[in-house]
């Protein structure tokens, strides 16, 4: 399944494998002005190159190596020539995606994306009318990357921001890592937000500073039960009681349990923002 929507300049790819008419874990790309932001999953890879028929690509740029965002990277190089670009950690995983160990649920909602050759991207990134600023922001991954549009206000932000309340994490998130990161985000003047979720928001700041929040609140907790004496499953059953959908989704991969160990990695609660 791929939707087209516009946005102003902007053209939004959102696609997700349907399963009996719904459509499971929706990934966004971005196009503007022969930038291609992310390139969705290789399932839906045939579409978007359909889809982008009448648009000129001349760049990619993944804002990291998960296998959701890289899907057409391989066609579209083959296809169009296109530049990609990428923080230098991503690109062994864009080479080879078979580096990076696919559970069952992700080979069967995005697929295994072709190899492709990408240089590291630097601090800024320029199509002929827009100049990206290149955000580190790890935590949903060590190779992270956001894209600031100062002029414009934009940000694309990947998976550094999705809404809601966190109920389950994978195992490899750093939760301060992400707080630290929404922070840079948060001091950024925005005015749209183009997040890989496709859910596209103007005037973020407030919604990435109640995400901070949220966030900062729930680590202060989980150190707080920790240190009256509790365990991972205690403390998973004061503050959550049950199992979010997503658990049950990807067996197990996205857990409570593990949201809980990555703030108690850290020595230190974060300092709750007020």
């Amino acid at each position: 399944m791929l939707k087209v929507e516009q946005h102003g300049p902007v053209v939004k790819f959102l696609s997700a494998r349907t399963i009996l008419g719904r459509a499971f874990y929706h990934t966004a790309a971005y196009c503007v002005d022969g930038l291609l932001i992310d390139t969705g999953c290789a399932h839906a890879a045939p579409e978007l190159l359909r889809s982008l028929d009448s648009l000129p690509v001349a760049q990619i740029v993944n804002t990291h190596s998960h296998e959701d965002h890289i899907g057409a990277n391989g066609p579209l190089q083959r296809e169009r020539g296109a530049t990609i670009w990428a923080h230098a950690l991503a690109l062994p995983i864009l080479a080879d995606p078979k580096l990076q160990h696919l559970q069952l649920y992700r080979r069967f909602f995005w697929g295994w994306p072709e190899p492709s050759q990408a240089s590291p991207v630097g601090e800024w990134l320029e199509t002929r009318q827009y100049r990206f600023q290149v955000i580190h922001t790890p935590g949903h991954s060590p190779d992270h990357i956001c894209l600031h549009e100062p002029e414009q206000g934009w940000l694309f932000s990947g998976d550094a921001y999705i809404g809601g309340r966190d109920r389950a994490a994978r195992p490899d998130y750093d939760m301060y890592q992400i707080i630290d990161s929404l922070k840079k985000l948060a001091a950024l003047p925005l005015t749209r937000i183009f997040p890989a979720s496709g859910t596209v928001r103007d005037n973020p700041v407030a919604g990435i500073q109640r995400k901070i929040d949220h966030l900062e609140e729930l680590g202060a907790e989980v150190h707080r039960l920790h240190d009256m004496g509790l365990d991972v499953a205690a403390i998973k059953r004061r503050l959550f009681r049950t199992e979010s959908h997503i658990t049950y989704l990807t067996h197990g991969h996205f857990r409570a349990s593990h949201l809980i160990r990555s703030y108690l990695r850290g020595k230190t609660p974060p300092r709750v923002s007020r």
